[in-house]
């Protein structure tokens, strides 16, 4: 643990918001007045210590067609496809992914719950023969994107959606955004400064004005099936759960295949997002804002995003590089210039290419591997610890290197300031036997510290070769300090050809919520599927949902 923040001072923050927490993490000192109750990344700030991984007896693999949980802990599906979720009828999409729990007026019991869509599958648009069709393009554009709802504990402990919420609602591919940052307007992106729908919503993070910030990842397929322009998508979009109206996509950060992001500040108060490609070979980003953060500007403050510097990760040298056109446009002109691993363009075509910076953003990818990014093996999930700054990543895999089971990489900015061009790293964990785990994906901190990791074997790999020890995805808790550092036990295994994705605690750490995302996935015979949970009676779907896990004993 750093010495900066120790886990007095950490608790001591309980209760003011991440804006606090942040800011003496950063050596600002404390913050005047007590942030709203439901500040950004609660889930890290138990108002008690959670001392959950000396509480429950691990689990071990398994293949059931069953979400498993330790003894002494249960489960409530809260949402699944196609549940109504508010008064207008409409309906919870598919391939739940990320949650972020807002809390009601301080409540750990009702609050607001935003869950991502990633992709859709067979149970929501039917099979796809080839090309969709005009119904399945529809379908395919309504159940992806982001579903707000409305939950809460009732008088029996059991969780519950509140559909009569006026808060509840969706946002899919059919809703517009406004573009903001360097490409708006530009010809980059043909000209638009609205755009419609958000799509391939895989993980996200909350941010310090308590916002939500969602990633739009794997989505090629949907735009070119539904006839979209390509580059209005690829980004990171801002919405706030309390207000309709609030929609946004952030065009500084970056356009490309986005896990993520995790916020946090430099020790001289600016913004600064981390952000992973989940691609093979693709790059780690951390973008930092030109201006300072002001906790009474409150929402004010997503100006923040639009003004600054993107910068991506090189390795061998531990350095962050500017991703400019500046730094494009030198590279491409030096007349020793030699396109580096991962492009391909000619040189002529690369000069035409970047003009402008919203060039750049772009077509980020390109211009990172231009620039000197290190390409990794499929940078997914990214969190900064609360206690002491580094930096966790998943490596999920890459079997092109022949990193099978990936990796969890630390790294340790230089003078543990997150505004740091500077940094050196560690593999903090790697996945395979002797570990016990396999494809790390999304991660979450809980206030002693303990990663909470969920992990990524393909459906058609699962149980199957070098995977088969792992038998289903699971969720893996690995202390990050102490005897136990590094060392993974099992809480949860999911159903058949499932991930387990978006591990969210509430602020009291009592109520874990998890999403089970593409439950059945290798299914070709809908009257068989090859599974059907959440198994309701005389349902046979599998449907992906969110779930909420309660049992945690409090210390």
């Amino acid at each position: 643990m750093s010495k900066s923040i120790d886990r007095r001072t950490f608790l001591s923050y309980l209760g003011t918001g991440a804006a606090a927490l942040a800011a003496a993490s950063a050596g600002l000192g404390s913050l005047e007045g007590k942030a709203s109750a439901s500040s950004t990344a609660n889930h890290l700030f138990g108002f008690k210590t959670n001392k959950v991984s000396g509480y429950f007896e691990p689990i071990t693999p398994s293949k059931e067609d069953k979400l498993i949980l330790p003894k002494g802990y249960k489960y409530d599906v809260i949402a699944a496809l196609d549940d109504v979720i508010n008064k207008a009828g409409e309906k919870f999409g598919d391939g739940s992914d990320y949650n972020a729990y807002f809390p009601i007026n301080g409540s750990n019991s009702r609050g607001l719950l935003v869950n991502n869509h990633e992709y859709t599958g067979v149970f929501s648009i039917g099979p796809v023969d080839g090309k969709m069709t005009p119904e399945q393009v529809q379908k395919n554009l309504y159940y992806q994107g982001m579903s707000v709802i409305e939950v809460f504990r009732d008088e029996n402990g059991t969780w519950k959606m509140d559909t009569t919420s006026n808060y509840a609602r969706r946002i899919n591919g059919f809703t517009n955004f406004a573009l903001t940052g360097p490409a708006k307007g530009t010809a980059a992106v043909g000209g638009a400064s609205t755009v419609q729908g958000t799509f391939a919503n895989c993980s996200g993070g909350v941010t310090l004005w308590n916002t939500v910030l969602s990633c739009e990842e794997n989505f090629t397929e949907t735009a070119e099936a539904s006839n979209l322009n390509v580059t209005h998508y690829g980004w990171v979009v801002e919405i706030d759960p309390f207000n309709k109206s609030y929609l946004k996509k952030h065009t500084a950060l970056g356009r490309f295949n986005h896990e993520n992001t995790a916020m946090g500040l430099t020790a001289d108060g600016r913004v600064v997002v981390y952000m992973g490609d989940d691609k093979k070979d693709a790059c780690v980003y951390k973008f930092i804002s030109k201006g300072k953060f002001d906790p009474l500007k409150g929402r004010g403050n997503s100006a923040l995003l639009e003004d600054g510097t993107l910068y991506v990760a090189n390795l061998k040298s531990g350095k962050w590089l500017p991703v400019t056109i500046e730094a494009v446009q030198k590279v491409i002109n030096d007349s020793k210039f030699k396109a580096p691993f991962g492009v391909s363009t000619k040189r002529d075509d690369l000069l035409k290419k970047y003009q402008t910076q919203a060039d750049v953003v772009v077509y980020c990818q390109e211009a990172a591997l231009l620039v000197g990014g290190t390409p990794t093996d499929r940078p997914e999930d990214i969190e900064i610890s609360p206690f002491d700054n580094t930096v966790f990543i998943c490596h999920t895999n890459n079997d092109i290197h022949g990193n099978i089971h990936g990796h969890i990489t630390r790294i340790f900015e230089s003078g543990n300031d997150l505004g740091a061009l500077e940094f050196d790293f560690e593999i903090f964990a790697a996945g395979g036997r002797q570990s016990g785990f396999s494809s790390p994906d999304n991660l979450a901190f809980d206030s002693n510290g303990n990663l909470w990791v969920v992990t990524d074997i393909s459906s058609g790999s699962q149980n199957k070769g070098v995977h088969k020890p792992f038998m289903n995805n699971g969720l893996f808790v690995i202390p990050t300090s102490g005897p136990s550092q590094g060392t993974a036990l099992q809480f949860a295994s999911g159903p058949v050809e499932c991930e387990l994705t978006g591990p969210y605690f509430t602020p009291d750490e009592k109520t874990l919520f998890l999403s089970i995302q593409h439950p059945g996935e290798e299914t070709s015979d809908l009257n068989n599927p090859t599974s059907r949970w959440p198994h309701r009676p005389g349902d046979k779907k599998a449907r992906a949902g969110v779930v909420a896990i309660s049992g945690f004993k409090l210390g």
